[in-house]
């Protein structure tokens, strides 16, 4: 008989917003329950509630002006009702958390191991060289390879997988009986992704954890979970065993955010867009290519501690044509880009435009980065940041700047209107879609996105892959689309580069090498993929493991 671990009854969180009293509801009367040893997959839009309703379960909202109501227990403590030290009993001893950035969560001055220790001491009565022995011990269980050497490195030392593996050894040290997971493979590359959810699993089993998994992937919560919950503006729509709701959705929203998902066996489309979209005309074979990589190479470090981030590389892109660049991280993907547009000089080999050999960036190659945020000037409105560009080309007549930054504004879906708001009062979405207008406004012949739709939930995904492909019918661009999002870019691409280890492995058509890869490394990308459909978790498992590498 398996016990209620998580009792959550018409949970209601609602935010201060203004200096006026005000109020904005992002959690509206959710109820669930979770038991013992099972998984519960909470899935939605950015925004829908997801990790609002997770951060409830420690009390997370407490201190931050937060206004709560209805019910949460969690291992039988009144989250609500608890004091500071019932609280900090409950965090780490009953409940851990997982977080979607491990690099905001950890100290970057502090070994990873004293990090994991500091928190084993805080809920246990234990000395320090016990604590430091239970770190070494919970992140060789989390498959950190030579734990008691590595636990001596910083977070910098470790891969974006490896730090999200010593933040679950972290949420492990007091052996919690739930762990509550927030997006822990958004960032991740396939093949990662698929480490880190069976490591999930292989913990359910061993210790009978319960576990919360909230994750705009459905692809993923399938793989994952027993039962899903799905969350609309702050409301549950639908909750049901995985397997149910992902084989006969009973609710036009459900149906409408599996609709938008990326499916590797899909036909090639404009995600978003409507079934048939208009064709694009490629440029033919013979005709020139807007951007040619001749051998380049790009190595990192000294001495013999230096890496080849790229290795003998040469491609081509045509205009009208997206070349989509896929593989694991570290396998130079965004170096070629940044060289491609001349963010990077080559050690060797070249780049050449229109035919031209260039160094250095040049007109006519633009970017988009995965990180919106990060490339917007916070402290300057949206439409200057996509004047940038056009200031930088010579055009003085600041009337024209205007006019221009709102026609792009309007092309990528904004409103003119926008041009004076900041970077923090849009969207994830409506933030991409102002880097895409920046990289529009010179009217570029060739667009580079790196990881341009990597953090958006499927749906935001499917509007921002369905305006690239609008943009580039419309313009003729050539699109260079980087992504460890195997499905997107199946759903984007005309021909794909798989690389590893700095070099390209297989290209060819995007249908051909989906269908029948050729390389051994371009079948294990593909077959750890999360699948999309109500079979077995295992199976999946099992199928993917069979691979050879």
């Amino acid at each position: 008989m398996t016990h209620s671990l998580v009792e959550v009854t018409d949970l209601v969180v609602d935010f201060p917003v203004g200096g006026a009293g005000e109020y904005v509801r992002a959690v509206d009367g959710v109820s669930f329950t979770l038991a013992e040893g099972r998984a519960l997959g909470i899935v939605g839009e950015s925004g829908s509630g997801k990790s609002t309703v997770a951060a409830a379960l420690l009390g997370l909202h407490r201190g931050t002006g937060a206004r709560l109501g209805g019910t949460v227990r969690v291992g039988g403590t009144d989250v609500a009702a608890a004091s500071a030290a019932e609280l900090r009993r409950l965090r780490g001893g009953t409940a851990a958390m997982v977080f979607q950035d491990p690099l905001s969560s950890l100290d970057p001055y502090y070994a990873i191991g004293d990090q994991i220790a500091e928190v084993h001491r805080v809920h246990a009565d234990v000395s320090r060289r016990a604590a430091r022995a239970r770190a070494v011990e919970v992140l060789d269980r989390v498959g950190i390879p030579d734990a008691a050497r590595r636990s001596r490195a910083r977070p910098h030392e470790f891969s974006g997988g490896m730090r999200q593996r010593a933040l679950i050894a972290m949420a492990l040290a007091c052996e919690p009986r739930l762990l509550i997971a927030d997006e822990p493979t958004t960032a991740l590359d396939v093949t990662v992704q698929a480490q880190i959810l069976d490591l999930l699993h292989g913990l359910r089993e061993e210790r009978g954890l319960g576990l919360l998994l909230v994750t705009h992937d459905v692809g993923v919560a399938a793989e994952s979970v027993d039962e899903v919950l799905v969350m609309r503006g702050g409301a549950a729509v639908e909750r049901g065993p995985v397997a149910s709701v992902l084989a006969a959705p009973a609710e036009a929203y459900t149906k409408a955010l599996l609709a938008a998902v990326p499916r590797l066996d899909g036909p090639r489309r404009a995600r978003g867009s409507a079934p048939d979209p208009a064709p694009r005309t490629p440029a033919g074979p013979d005709a020139a290519p807007v951007v040619e990589a001749f051998a380049l190479r790009r190595e990192f470090g000294r001495g013999r501690r230096k890496v080849a981030a790229v290795a003998g590389v040469s491609l081509a892109v045509h205009a009208g044509q997206t070349l989509g660049i896929v593989g694991e991280s570290g396998s130079g993907k965004s170096t070629l880009g940044r060289m491609l547009v001349g963010l990077l000089e080559p050690g060797s080999g070249q780049v050449r435009r229109d035919g031209v050999p260039v160094t250095g960036i040049a007109s006519g190659v633009q970017m988009v980065f995965q990180d919106p945020v990060s490339s917007l000037n916070p402290r300057r409105s949206v439409g200057e940041s996509i004047a940038d560009p056009l200031r930088a080309a010579g055009q003085r007549d600041e009337a024209a700047v205007r006019a221009r930054v709102e026609e792009l504004l309007l092309r990528v879906g904004l409103e003119a209107e926008h041009y004076d708001r900041y970077p923090h009062e849009f969207s994830g979405g409506q933030r991409q879609r102002v880097g895409i207008a920046r990289a529009l406004a010179p009217r570029p012949r060739l667009i580079v996105c790196d990881e341009p739709v990597s953090a958006l939930d499927v749906t935001t995904q499917a509007q921002v892959t369905a305006l690239l492909a609008e943009l580039q019918r419309e313009l003729g661009i050539a699109l260079v689309f980087i992504a460890h999002d195997l499905a997107v870019v199946r759903q984007v691409s005309d021909r794909v580069a798989v690389m590893r280890a700095g070099e390209i492995v297989e290209e060819g058509p995007v249908d051909e090498v989906y269908d029948r890869p050729a390389h051994p490394y371009t079948r294990q990308l593909l077959a750890a993929v999360p699948a999309l459909d109500p079979a077995p978790a295992a199976r999946r498992r099992r199928t993917r493991q069979e691979v050879p590498a």
